[in-house]
């Protein structure tokens, strides 16, 4: 009865603001096609909408170990996946196959975190001292995790961050899991060129996909490379016997957007 009581006061106390920011931040989760541009844009995002100084986004491993990998970084440049799978005390929430959003101190007394290893390797050398994580999970499933860092002086994050972040994790455990279905599916994405090299496509083809990836319609492709609208749809069909496929949407499964 405690906990609803908070999330009352915490919808109660939100901003106007606050709700245009998280629906913007989830219309991006599902919209945004490059997956990893998708997770760069939701920490920019985040910052609109909670303060922190650094953050990380990290995915789990895919072949269901118990790693971290493929981070995308905000305001920090090394790579602490190697850290985090050996001397974080959080390993147990963080692979209990449930989404979650927790404070450090919600788990450890501040007095007794600040002693530890882990503190000492991943908080101190970057002047953090707080941090928010958001574990993102489905269908029992570890899929990745978002941690929001703030530096020494700062006050920890309040409940009504707390809120915010927990508004979006099952938004970003589906788009986790959709990915790794995707990948599952149809394997890796390729960019234009390696598909060109893997499946024999003529120069033409190659130009065509490269115009269809960067979102580019029929009758601009026709104006700009001088060429029916037939001539045109002929080489589509090519281009999707050779990969394999039979539509733009698999397309856009198959090869990324971005080289």
């Amino acid at each position: 009865m405690r906990v609803i009581h908070r999330e009352v006061i915490c919808v109660n106390t939100l901003q106007t603001n606050d709700w245009l920011i998280l629906n913007s931040i989830i219309y991006e989760i599902y919209t945004t096609a490059d997956f990893d541009g998708m997770r760069k844009k939701f920490l920019e995002q985040m910052k609109m909408l909670v303060d922190f100084d650094s953050a990380d986004f990290y995915l789990a491993a895919a072949d269901g170990e118990h790693k971290l990998t493929a981070p995308v970084m905000y305001h920090c440049d090394e790579d602490l996946s190697d850290v985090y799978d050996t001397i974080d005390y959080g390993r147990g929430i963080l692979y209990s196959g449930k989404s979650i959003v927790y404070r450090e101190t919600d788990i450890m007394a501040d007095e007794v975190r600040t002693k530890t290893e882990y503190y000492d390797k991943v908080y101190k050398p970057n002047r953090w001292h707080y941090s928010l994580q958001m574990i993102i999970a489905k269908d029992k499933q570890f899929l990745g995790v978002v941690t929001l860092y703030r530096n020494i002086g700062k006050d920890d994050f309040n409940h009504d961050e707390v809120f915010l972040v927990d508004t979006l994790k099952e938004h970003m455990a589906y788009r986790l899991w959709q990915q790794r279905q995707n990948r599952i599916q149809f394997g890796e994405k390729l960019t234009v060129s390696a598909a060109t090299e893997k499946f024999g496509l003529t120069r033409q083809e190659h130009n065509i996909l490269h115009l269809l990836m960067e979102g580019k319609d029929n009758s601009f492709i026709c104006d700009y490379l001088a060429i029916s609208i037939n001539t045109l749809k002929k080489h589509i069909l090519n281009i999707y016997r050779k990969l394999g496929i039979r539509n733009r949407v698999q397309l856009f499964k198959k090869i990324r957007e971005k080289e």
